[in-house]
């Protein structure tokens, strides 16, 4: 029979404090989730109160979802940011993708400082992006031009400015995201595909841009969210007469916090949590499943 050896009053004490540290720290993580959650599911819940007052519940109604649907501006709005959105979209994601394969596959002198350019606007704050765009398009006096554009009827005016501004800051985050997809990814099946006497652009088209797709669709859908959230750029080059949803709602904030800027605000949070969704899922997808055409 093996003997028993005693818990000494160490291995208890060792054993005390590691259940102390495991409940603070999930206490802490508590408290964070918490502290940053709290407000946006307030935000969501009066978005459905019967009253004015955001400070007192009164009610269910969906009322205020209604009066948002029929108000005329905010349509034109979420039109507005939309349109923004996708143009801008797709412009970053091309320029950002061709950024991202030309810093991570080839050397050249001063790709260092390209480097860091190309990231800026990641690292600087969107206030001094959007003034130094402001400062430029008053210089340059180009941008401020609207874009005149019929969707389903309702006419829009979109300041090339709003457009070149989301460009500007959604190509460095499209790169990002694509300069990560092509360092994971396996150079030897593009060298097999030479092999097999495939050219450059066949092996592009066939092997490369397949494997790179999880990334680009990652790098798009992030730009799209970025973008249509966005209200420090959009404000400082819209130019007046021209609001997106965000500036829109910055607008009605200054006449009062009622139950319909709720429900923008909800609605503006389940476009996001939808669009980040499709971006992880996209994402994780590309490390589990690739689709290359065989030659």
């Amino acid at each position: 029979m093996s003997a028993i050896i005693p818990e000494t009053r160490a291995s208890r004490m060792a054993h005390l404090k590691q259940r102390i540290s495991n409940i603070s720290l999930n206490f802490y993580g508590i408290l964070g989730y918490l502290f940053l959650y709290t407000p946006i599911v307030i935000v969501v819940i009066f978005s459905f109160n019967d009253s004015r007052s955001t400070a007192q519940w009164a009610g269910f109604t969906t009322h205020w979802y209604v009066d948002m649907i029929t108000d005329s501006q905010i349509i034109i709005s979420l039109w507005n940011s939309l349109f923004v959105a996708i143009v801008s979209t797709i412009i970053s994601t091309i320029i950002g993708t061709l950024a991202a394969m030309g810093m991570e596959r080839y050397r050249f002198r001063g790709q260092l400082g390209m480097d860091a350019l190309l990231y800026l606007p990641v690292i600087i704050p969107d206030i001094a992006m959007a003034i130094m765009l402001l400062l430029f398009f008053n210089l340059s006096g180009i941008g401020f031009e609207v874009w005149n554009v019929n969707i389903f009827g309702i006419n829009l005016a979109v300041p090339y400015s709003v457009i070149i501004g989301h460009v500007a800051f959604n190509i460095a985050f499209v790169a990002i995201v694509v300069r990560a997809r092509l360092s994971q990814m396996d150079r030897t099946l593009e060298e097999a595909a030479q092999d097999l006497y495939a050219n450059t652009w066949e092996t592009f088209r066939k092997v490369t841009l397949p494997m790179m797709m999880p990334g680009i669709l990652g790098g798009a859908l992030l730009a799209f969210t970025l973008s249509l959230d966005d209200f420090a750029i959009t404000f400082f080059t819209s130019g007046a007469g021209f609001n997106t949803l965000p500036v829109r709602v910055f607008g009605m904030i200054k006449k009062g916090v009622t139950p319909k800027i709720n429900a923008i605000s909800t609605l503006m949070l389940a476009m996001s949590l939808i669009l980040i969704s499709f971006s992880l899922i996209s994402r994780k997808r590309g490390g589990e499943d690739q689709s290359i055409e065989m030659f």
